[in-house]
């Protein structure tokens, strides 16, 4: 091994080990880390570049204007109190009913948009109905990872792989993971209701309170709202026929956004751009230069060689290999580092002679989405979600999250486990 992969190693590993710490803001240690990676010559800025994935930050930028736009027409919180009020006021229906919502809308604006927009319609329904919105918050948490898992745009670390692997379309995703997610979400409901039962009560008093609310004095703007899901629905159909399109899913979702900031004006467009998440945007900008060290060198070439020799070149017990390799690893890391790193590994043993990838990638796209639940730091929106939670004054704490989450992450993984073995590799 050369000295500038050992370089790459080091810069990547002291990294990795700094935004798991979380001393320092994680994009601030990416773009560092990218960096140092061009400064000591291990990479140039041109290869750089390249190695940036610029149809995985077009296609989040893109959503994110879509979803900032959206969310001033007040449907979320209409969506929140109309499941609300079909589950009679009663506590443990509303729960499983917003999980649900959650899952749902988390399949098709990401889950980490959908937590922001469901952690505080939760603190508003929990103090109405007089109980702690932990449970409402930890259940949400959950789905979301589960509803992200069913599409390319759901979660992260699919947007990342569909943008490195063509074939994988949007319909490509819903068919192979969206099934899966649902029979995760069909375990998770009962075992919801049975873990919070006793944790969620309140009055009859309450009760007929949020059922005398009118939801349709939340919608803020009925004319926004029509283009908003309008061109949501556009952009969702324009995600189905890309590949027809011969358009990257990048250029669809930038063309609804712009569309809908034509539709809507000046005034909203300076708005929706304050609201994307420019942090998240260069840290994936970061990431990609940090992981291009490791490629360039060949490190990864060497980590692809290995695993082909552990694995005997067999695609069964490579999949099950990266799917609990994943899981475990994205409950203990943010999941989206780890998935960066693991593309190219992939795509290394594809070039060594794996003649079939595909199961190889809905094991590393599941066993990233689902095993992000396993800990309050295995993706971003259990951050976010935690974030928010402690500004209300309800932190949730690290180790009350792990008893739950854990247990019900590694029964998903399991549950994954059979569905790739069954659909792929029988």
């Amino acid at each position: 091994m050369d000295q500038q992969a050992i370089w790459a190693i080091g810069i990547f590993a002291a990294a990795y080990a700094l935004i798991v710490s979380e001393k320092i803001h994680r994009t601030i240690v990416a773009m560092i880390g990218g960096l140092l990676v061009i400064a000591l010559g291990i990479v140039d800025q041109e290869t750089a570049l390249h190695h940036i994935d610029f149809n995985t930050l077009g296609l989040l930028i893109g959503m994110m204007i879509i979803v900032a736009v959206a969310a001033d027409t007040g449907a979320f919180a209409y969506a929140a109190v109309w499941a609300a009020k079909k589950a009679k006021g009663r506590p443990v229906p509303i729960m499983i009913a917003l999980a649900l919502l959650t899952a749902v809308a988390s399949a098709f604006l990401d889950n980490v948009t959908t937590i922001l927009l469901m952690v505080p319609i939760s603190f508003s329904i929990a103090r109405q109905l007089g109980f702690s919105p932990i449970p409402l918050l930890i259940t949400q948490i959950l789905a979301s990872n589960v509803g992200g898992t069913a599409t390319l745009i759901g979660d992260p670390p699919n947007i990342m792989i569909g943008s490195a692997v063509e074939e994988l379309t949007f319909g490509a995703f819903l068919a192979n993971l969206a099934p899966i997610a649902a029979i995760v979400m069909a375990a998770y409901v009962p075992l919801f209701a049975l873990l919070y039962r006793k944790q969620l009560r309140t009055t009859p008093e309450r009760m007929r309170n949020l059922m005398d609310m009118d939801q349709s004095e939340l919608i803020t703007d009925a004319k926004l709202l029509v283009k908003s899901l309008s061109v949501l629905g556009l952009t969702i159909l324009g995600f189905f026929l890309h590949q027809a399109l011969h358009l990257e899913s990048a250029a669809v979702a930038l063309s609804g956004a712009f569309l809908l900031l034509l539709l809507t004006g000046e005034h909203r467009m300076e708005e929706a751009f304050k609201k994307i998440e420019w942090p998240t945007i260069f840290f994936f900008a970061g990431l990609f230069v940090l992981v291009s060290g490791l490629v360039e060198t060949g490190v990864m070439a060497d980590l692809a060689a290995k695993a082909i020799e552990l694995t005997d070149g067999n695609v069964a017990a490579a999949s099950m290999l990266i799917l609990w390799l994943s899981a475990i690893a994205s409950a203990f890391l943010d999941n989206i580092p780890f998935v960066a790193t693991m593309i190219p590994l992939i795509q290394e043993m594809g070039a060594r002679g794996f003649d079939n990838l595909e199961p190889l990638w809905w094991s590393l796209a599941l066993g990233a989405c689902l095993g992000g639940n396993g800990t309050l730091i295995g993706a971003s929106a259990n951050l976010i979600a935690a974030g928010l939670s402690a500004k209300e004054g309800h932190p949730i704490r690290f180790m009350a999250y792990l008893k739950v989450a854990f247990p019900l992450m590694l029964l998903s993984v399991a549950l994954a486990t059979g569905y790739i073995y069954a659909r792929y590799l029988m």
